[in-house]
C-alpha cells in the first residue's frame, strides 16, 4: 500500500523525469519500460505526468523476472538470445517516431536468479533487440531518461529490512528532489559537469591511468574521443538528461589500448546476479582473465555472448562530491552505483562521445554494455598527454582540475 507521502514522492519524481529528464514534447509518443511489476506505481505516475506534458500516447511495458527465470531454467539454448520479431518491429517504430522513453529500474525480487547457472544467465538477453536499441541510441533517435523506483524488495536487499521510506529518502537526495527548486539545482549541477567536460576536452589526453587498491590500468583514448556530462541531445538538438541521477563525465576509449589489471570497488548486479570481488585483466585491449569472489561465471557468459564484449566501450570519472556516493550506500543497482564512483564499461561505446557522432576505428561495437565501478579514495586517476605529461585528475576522490 502506497502511503500519501510516498504518493507525493512518486508524483514529484515522475514530473521531474518527464519534464527535465526525458523532456517529453507535446504530441510525442512515450514509452515507459519498467524493469519489474513492482515499478507499477511509478510507471503510472510517469504516464500521468507525460499526458500532462502533452503526450499523444503513453505505452507501458513491464518485465517480469519470474518469467525470465523460467526461460533461463527451462527454455532451449536458442531462446536465450532470441528476439521475437514483433518486439523488434516495436523498437524500430519507436525509433522512427522519435519517441520519448522513460526506463525504470528497481528490482523487487533481484535474487531470484541467484541459484541458476551463471553462464546461461549471462547469455539471456535478446540480441537483435539490444542491437536495435543500441543503434537507435547511437543515432540519437530518442529523447530518454532512466530513473529508479524504490521497492520493498530492493530496500530489504540494501538494509536487511523492507524500509521503503529510508530508500525513498536516499533516492530523493540523489535526484535533488530535496532541494527547494530541483530544476534549478539540476541546471547548476549540469553546468558544473559541463565545465569539467570543457577542461578535459581542452587537455586532449592520449590515455588515462588508474592506480591503487590493486588496480593498475591504462586506458587509451581516441583522437576523436570527446567527454560528455549530464546533458544529452537528440539528433535534432532536443536536450534531455539520460540518467537521473547522474554524477559522471564520460567518454569513449580506444578499445585497442587497454592494458593492466582493475579491481571493482563495489559489487555489481549483472543480468540478475550479484558479482562480488571482480578483477579483470586486459591485454591489447581485450579482457583476457576474469576472477571474482562470486559471479565470475555470469561475466564470462556475457563476454562469450559477443566477440566484441571483451573490449571497453566507456570510461567515466566520478568524484567524492557525488550525491550518490555521499549517501554511503551501495545500492546494488547499476544506475545508482555507477554514479557513486569512477567506472568502466565493457562492450558497446557511445558514439555520442565521438567527434562526428559516428563509429570510427578503435571505437567498440557490441550488444553488451556492462558498467563496473572501479573508483574510490584509494584509486588515483591521471590523464596523460601524447607527449607524456601527467595531469592529476582525482586524488582521494577529490577533483583536481579547476572548475
Amino acid at each position: 500500500m502506497t502511503t500519501p507521502e510516498q504518493a507525493e514522492h512518486l508524483q514529484r519524481y515522475a514530473e521531474l523525469a518527464v519534464q527535465l529528464g526525458a523532456n517529453v514534447q507535446p504530441g510525442q509518443l512515450v514509452e515507459v519500460s519498467a524493469r519489474s511489476l513492482d515499478n507499477a506505481p511509478l510507471a503510472r505516475a510517469v504516464a500521468r505526468a507525460a499526458y500532462a506534458a502533452g503526450a499523444r500516447y503513453v505505452d507501458v511495458r513491464y518485465h517480469d523476472v519470474h518469467v525470465r527465470r523460467a526461460l533461463i531454467e527451462r527454455g532451449p539454448d536458442a531462446a536465450l538470445s532470441w528476439t521475437p520479431p514483433w518486439l523488434l518491429s516495436r523498437e524500430r517504430k519507436l525509433s522512427a517516431e522519435g519517441a520519448a522513453i522513460v526506463a525504470i529500474n528497481g528490482d523487487g525480487d533481484a535474487d531470484i536468479l541467484a541459484d541458476l547457472p551463471g553462464e546461461r544467465v549471462g547469455r539471456a538477453r535478446m540480441r537483435e533487440l539490444a542491437e536495435e536499441s543500441r543503434d537507435s541510441m547511437n543515432r540519437q533517435r530518442n529523447n530518454w531518461t532512466v530513473i529508479a523506483c524504490p521497492t520493498a524488495g530492493w530496500a530489504n536487499r540494501i538494509f536487511g529490512e523492507p524500509d521503503l521510506d529510508r530508500l525513498w529518502e536516499a533516492i530523493l537526495s540523489c535526484v535533488r528532489l530535496d532541494e527547494p527548486d530541483p530544476v534549478a539545482a539540476w541546471q547548476r549541477h549540469a553546468d558544473r559537469l559541463d565545465r569539467r567536460v570543457e577542461a578535459l576536452d581542452a587537455l586532449r589526453f592520449d590515455r588515462l591511468h588508474f592506480s591503487g587498491g590493486g588496480t593498475d590500468l591504462t586506458v587509451g583514448l581516441l583522437p576523436e574521443s570527446r567527454w560528455l556530462g549530464a546533458r544529452s541531445k537528440r539528433f535534432d538538438g532536443l536536450e534531455h538528461i539520460a540518467n537521473m541521477p547522474t554524477e559522471e563525465v564520460f567518454t569513449t576509449p580506444d578499445a585497442r589500448r587497454t592494458e593492466g589489471v582493475v579491481r571493482a570497488t563495489r559489487p555489481l548486479p549483472v543480468a540478475g546476479r550479484l558479482v562480488e570481488g571482480l578483477e579483470l585483466r586486459f591485454a591489447a585491449g581485450r579482457i583476457v582473465d576474469v576472477q571474482a569472489d562470486a559471479g565470475a561465471d555470469v561475466v564470462r557468459g556475457q563476454l562469450a555472448s559477443d566477440e566484441r564484449a571483451s573490449y571497453l566501450g566507456e570510461i567515466a570519472l566520478v568524484d567524492g562530491t557525488s550525491r550518490v556516493g555521499r549517501t554511503g550506500l551501495t545500492f546494488l543497482d547499476g544506475l545508482l552505483d555507477e554514479n557513486a564512483a569512477c567506472h568502466l564499461a565493457y562492450g558497446a561505446c557511445y558514439t555520442e562521445c565521438l567527434e562526428g557522432r559516428e563509429l570510427v576505428e578503435g571505437a567498440n561495437d557490441s550488444f553488451v554494455h556492462t558498467d563496473v565501478m572501479i573508483g574510490g579514495p584509494d584509486v588515483a586517476v591521471d590523464g596523460v598527454t601524447a607527449e607524456g605529461t601527467v595531469v592529476p585528475l582525482l586524488r582521494d576522490a577529490v577533483w583536481q582540475l579547476p572548475e
